[in-house]
């Protein structure tokens, strides 16, 4: 690990001006907004996964092979991530209400296209749009920790984070229903209405929000670099979420295809298993009291650790049904407990520059979400389902292994640090 750099100039002002946040509201917000920015992160965030359980289903009326229909979800993951990085930063700048407009618009209309893609090519840039437009929930949260005053920002924030979490743990059940009983356009046509019916409800229920910084914009790019060079811990955090993302992504982006074609299983069922997703992911919260008491860094290695032995174990067993859904339970428990408790770690590292601590630690998930959408669908058809778990394997033991030698390393430092 490098040395922490001087502070600059540049480092100095980009903090003071990450500082200069507007005063917060005195009054404690409505029941009411709390639940519109609820709502809203749901809504903005499910399509990114609407279609991962239709896979079979695109797969077979586009004539398109495992590693061709991956790309689907591969290319929105990566829009997500690249908007994460590049747009998000304009929340600082830029009156967010005014954002939140836009990006909903835009949201609508990359929906519509895909809609109405009548190819796989046109399906793909869709995904693109898509992605890099669902981002609107990335400023949704920050837009609730913003408009909360202080004794009522953590239960805000931590009501909008659960519908958000819902809202990615529904997509998949609602749109493999859907797909089954109406076709796959029918779940884009539907998704469209309710972002557009969002947008609606967003601009008269949302106040003004005046922008927190007049820090320029490549200016707040530059200093997401200059906190990544900074922080080793952040680094740390990083790659180790983003490792074991790459196995969370390629099991969510194959499942359908594998239970389409090995055990006869339509669209209906591979959204079913987000409900086995939800049984491990909304117990994840208590990850951060376990946090408080044991340390983030040993929730990581539990979380790491049970990754590792759920893709083990479908491995092994790929036939076995109880064990598919037992294995899926345990490795979405240990991926959100790992962010909850790597979030725990990163905010605390630099407190006026959270929202960008964020984004480096979000753009870096979501990048390795994008490469397990392509690494799975490619280890499918090569290797089977064997492969993507394999796959899965590999990189939750590299990301449990990232976090071991962290922490030897604190361990090893703090003696000398003392002295």
């Amino acid at each position: 690990m490098s040395s922490q750099p001087p502070a600059s100039a540049s480092a100095t002002s980009t903090t003071a001006a990450s500082a200069a946040a507007p005063a917060q509201p005195v009054a404690p917000m409505s029941r009411a907004l709390v639940l519109l920015l609820a709502m809203g992160a749901g809504l903005s965030v499910a399509p990114l996964y609407y279609a991962q359980p239709m896979l079979g289903l695109l797969s077979t009326e586009f004539g398109a092979s495992a590693s061709q229909i991956g790309l689907i979800p591969m290319l929105t993951q990566f829009g997500y991530a690249i908007a994460i990085l590049l747009l998000s930063p304009l929340g600082d700048r830029i009156e967010r209400r005014r954002l939140i407009a836009y990006k909903s618009a835009a949201l609508l209309l990359a929906l519509l296209v895909a809609a109405a893609s009548p190819n796989l090519a046109a399906l793909c840039l869709a995904s693109v749009l898509i992605g890099v437009t669902a981002s609107l929930a990335q400023d949704l949260v920050p837009a609730a920790a913003s408009l909360a005053p202080d004794a009522q920002r953590g239960q805000t924030v931590g009501t909008v984070m659960t519908g958000l979490l819902l809202g990615i743990l529904l997509s998949r059940v609602v749109s493999g229903m859907l797909a089954q009983e109406l076709g796959w356009r029918w779940v884009f046509g539907l998704a469209a209405i309710s972002v557009l019916g969002l947008g609606l409800a967003l601009q008269r229920g949302l106040p003004r929000m005046p922008p927190a910084s007049p820090m320029p914009y490549g200016e707040l790019l530059r200093s997401m670099l200059t906190l990544t060079r900074r922080h080793p811990a952040l680094r740390t955090a990083a790659a180790t979420q983003a490792l074991l993302a790459i196995g969370f992504s390629a099991f969510w982006s194959t499942l359908a295809v594998m239970l389409h074609q090995s055990m006869n299983l339509g669209s209906a069922a591979a959204g079913a298993f987000g409900l086995a997703g939800a049984a491990g992911a909304l117990v994840a919260p208590l990850a951060g009291r376990v946090a408080d008491k044991r340390g983030a860094r040993a929730v990581i290695r539990l979380g790491a650790t049970l990754v590792l032995v759920s893709f083990v174990a479908m491995g092994l067993l790929p036939g076995n049904l109880w064990v598919l859904v037992a294995g899926t339970v345990l490795f979405d428990l240990g991926v959100q407990s790992c962010l909850v408790a790597h979030q725990s770690i990163v905010y605390g590292l630099e407190p006026p520059a959270r929202s960008r601590l964020n984004a480096v630690l979000i753009g870096a998930m979501f990048i390795g979400m994008a490469t397990g959408a392509w690494l799975g669908s490619v280890s499918l058809q090569a290797l089977g389902w064997r492969g993507v778990c394999g796959l899965a394997v590999v990189t939750s033991a590299i990301a449990l292994f990232l976090r071991i030698r962290a922490d030897r390393a604190d361990r090893a430092a703090t003696p000398a640090t003392a002295r």
